[in-house]
């Protein structure tokens, strides 16, 4: 399926995608700076939404969000490091975000734009200008 899923997204990538993909990248990885930054906000945020607000989850998440942010701004590991970010961008968007209010915030509006292009991503791949094309194109030759 995978294999499949790799076919697809190859002949359907359109090079305006890598924008995108780069500035998703990109938002994730100042999110996670944010939340480095603001450690004790974001504690506090999980501990309003019932959620396990442990220093060691605000801490993995702000780390999740760096390093994969990181991830798909080059494109390396794209669909390991979306499938990482994806159940916690679920969180946020059902539990986190949905409890502020739905369509009055802005933080709940980027958030689920940020899972939709996830998602996107998730089956779209890299794309023709990242590492994972690079490293599959020099194991090919």
């Amino acid at each position: 399926m995978l294999h499949q899923l790799n076919q697809w997204s190859i002949t359907h990538h359109p090079r305006w995608l890598v924008i995108l993909r780069v500035a998703l990248g990109v938002s994730l990885f100042v999110k996670g700076i944010s939340f480095i930054a603001n450690s004790v906000e974001l504690q506090t945020l999980l501990q309003q939404s019932n959620l396990p607000s442990s220093e060691w989850v605000s801490d993995s998440i702000a780390w999740i969000h760096l390093l994969g942010g990181a991830f798909i701004i080059i494109g390396f590991f794209t669909r390991l490091s979306i499938a990482v970010q994806i159940p916690i961008l679920l969180v946020a968007v059902l539990f986190v975000n949905a409890r502020q209010g739905m369509l009055g915030s802005s933080e709940f509006l980027f958030s689920l734009l940020i899972l939709v292009l996830l998602i996107l991503f998730f089956v779209e791949g890299g794309g023709p200008l990242s590492m994972d094309d690079y490293f599959k194109k020099t194991r090919d030759q």
